[in-house]
């Protein structure tokens, strides 16, 4: 192991680059919209969209202004919490890991700029259109960069049954969504959930500190892999019921899921995440027990519709997973809407 660069610390960027006192306020106030949900005395969904990945500030700023128009028209039925992903876990470790890595979406790692980059982003997304977004929790140590920008962080499935993550997730003081496991496993998906919101002391950023356990921990479903390399969905009704029971075997607090509908459950054929968030938004209608368990859905999209290689200069087009073009996106959030979802 070489040691390259000291990494800027995380405290003077959070003092360089600062949310202004409304900012605050307004922050605060969206976490607390988003706990009521979660806690059902707010009947509205959460809808967790945005780009897979968040490569270039100009097109992602674009979009979020797009998305900014739409949320006042459906403000009624949704809260958006846009995806601003800057760390992206990769399979076989290859490939474009996010602008926490590659700012210039260069090929050369660049974490130096790359941590300053990302909390840019964030922090000019909130400047511009008013958002507090997601973020994917991949380094524990490093979502501190951001922390005090989200309303809202995510554990990726590759991460959710390392024991970093979860005590991480049960020190934050806002919502965790948690995917399932790879292999799709509940019981451990719950057996995180169940961590995060348990308090912990843990080892974190050079000091020994305890955390208070977070009771907003929750889950996210994007399907799974089989053993034979096969994607697996898991929002049909059939897995819904069997989890709602089994959420409420853990006695967890807050029972909540929401359905993302790219990933595995898509096959990663990003078109299909039409046709699964309206029937995730049929099987809510018909039955409220699942309608209670359900808090909204994480659907990719971006401008363009698909994908493109890194470097291949399509404003607005993901260069990691594919992802819902901007017209269809607002066909289908106007339309779920219309359906009462």
């Amino acid at each position: 192991m070489k040691y390259m660069h000291k990494l800027p610390d995380a405290d003077e960027l959070l003092e360089m680059y600062q949310l202004t006192p409304e900012q605050k306020d307004a922050r605060e106030t969206k976490i607390k919209e988003v706990q009521k949900i979660l806690t059902g005395r707010d009947n509205r969904k959460i809808l967790l969209i945005g780009p897979c990945s968040a490569d270039r500030e100009d097109a992602v700023v674009e979009y979020m202004l797009r998305l900014a128009r739409l949320q006042e028209i459906v403000s009624d039925r949704f809260v958006i919490i846009p995806r601003v992903y800057t760390s992206k876990p990769r399979t076989n470790g290859m490939g474009y890991k996010g602008l926490i890595h590659n700012p210039e979406s260069a090929n050369e790692d660049d974490l130096m700029d790359g941590v300053i980059a990302t909390r840019k982003m964030h922090l000019h997304v909130i400047q511009q259109t008013g958002f507090y977004c997601v973020d994917e929790m991949l380094y524990p140590e490093s979502i501190y960069y951001i922390l005090d920008l989200l309303a809202y962080a995510a554990v990726g499935a590759r991460s959710v049954e390392d024991q970093a993550h979860r005590m991480t997730a049960s020190g934050l003081q806002i919502p965790v969504g948690m995917k399932n496991p790879m292999s799709g496993d509940t019981t451990s998906l719950l057996n995180a959930i169940s961590a995060a919101q348990h308090s912990h002391s843990m080892m974190y950023r050079g000091w020994d500190v305890r955390t208070e356990g977070n009771p907003y921990a929750h889950a996210i479903f994007r399907g799974f892999v089989n053993n034979n390399g096969k994607a697996c969905p898991n929002y049909h009704y059939e897995d819904l019921c069997e989890f709602h029971d089994k959420y409420q075997e853990f006695n967890l607090k807050n029972m909540a899921l929401i359905i993302d509908c790219n990933h595995s459950n898509s096959g990663k054929r990003y078109a299909e995440q039409v046709r699964i968030a309206k029937e995730v938004c049929n099987i809510c209608k018909v039955y409220k027990d699942i309608n209670r368990l359900v808090k909204g859905l994480m659907i990719e999209s971006y401008i363009e519709d698909g994908n493109q290689l890194p470097g291949s200069g399509v404003y607005g087009k993901s260069i990691t997973d594919g992802c819902l073009g901007w017209e269809k996106t607002q066909e289908l959030i106007l339309e779920l809407s219309d359906n009462n979802f």
